[in-house]
């Protein structure tokens, strides 16, 4: 077992998500940047499907019941072990009692602690994912929770650090023209690839909202439900845009103007309130 001594301002699990339920109302889910989650599992030695650890803005403390194997991603957090330094994005090794601390993250936002053998905790509809959205999976972390380590382990781990860099606080987003690009004025699509965006206050799992330009509309009247997809960029009647991340709703009434490109959905995922982004249109 792990303890849970902080969770920090949001610790959950997460995993590659439950793809194939939006027929019954149910999003994929999953780590929101699924690349740092995957590069911590493979730094560990476990199979893909191993569930990690998803920390929001460092603060997790935690107690090993036994030694075991850490690394940590993502987001370039402080990790001490019982108070001394301690790598990043790199493997190294809990004893039984050891604390192991994520402070604040330099740059970015989300850091993913992967343990060898994955976060053993119940699977629901094939995914060990917490959706904040719905509330299926496990409840986000809270003091003195349990989590089981599991049976996920693959080949002994042969990388002793991997490299990467930082993410960006600026980042360049490509998208994709949307299905309801004609909804919007023709400035809409200009102003929306022509200048920086600034990440609001109340951005989540669930999505970035956005401030610049007010996006117009070029119609009036309003558009059925219909289905929605990482990504997207939604725009609600008051004009500012929403770029849905892993917990998005499976469907909604308003216009998406652009879709962002499934590759650069890892950047977005690191991006904080007070960050800028920047869209480049490449259809």
């Amino acid at each position: 077992m792990l303890t849970v001594l902080a969770p920090g301002p949001l610790t959950t699990v997460q995993d590659r998500g439950r793809p194939g339920h939006a027929g019954i109302g149910v999003t994929r889910s999953g780590a929101a940047d699924g690349v740092s989650a995957a590069l911590a599992n493979r730094l560990v030695g476990n199979r893909p499907e191993a569930a990690v650890l998803e920390v929001t803005a460092g603060g997790l403390r935690l107690r090993a019941g036994r030694t075991v194997l850490v690394a940590v991603t993502g987001a370039p957090a402080p990790v001490e072990i019982d108070g001394r330094p301690a790598p990043f994005s790199a493997p190294t090794t809990l004893r039984p009692g050891a604390v192991l601390a994520l402070g604040p993250p330099r740059r970015g936002l989300r850091s993913y602690l992967a343990v060898r053998g994955g976060i053993g905790v119940p699977p629901v509809l094939g995914s060990r994912s917490t959706d904040t959205l719905s509330g299926l999976g496990p409840p986000p972390l809270a003091a003195g929770t349990l989590l089981p380590v599991g049976e996920l382990a693959g080949e002994e781990p042969f990388v002793d650090v991997a490299p990467v860099g930082a993410p960006s606080d600026r980042p360049v987003l490509r998208v994709l023209p949307g299905p309801r690009r004609d909804w919007l004025v023709d400035a809409a699509w200009r102003a929306l690839t022509a200048q920086e965006w600034q990440v609001g206050n109340d951005s989540d799992r669930v999505g970035l909202r956005l401030a610049g330009p007010h996006l117009a509309r070029a119609r009036a009247g309003e558009l059925p439900s219909e289905g929605l997809v990482p990504g997207a960029l939604q725009v609600p009647p008051d004009g500012a845009p929403v770029l849905f991340l892993a917990d998005h709703p499976v469907t909604g009434g308003y216009p998406v103007l652009a879709v962002v490109v499934t590759a650069d959905l890892p950047l977005a995922a690191q991006l904080r309130p007070g960050d800028g982004v920047r869209f480049r249109a490449v259809r």
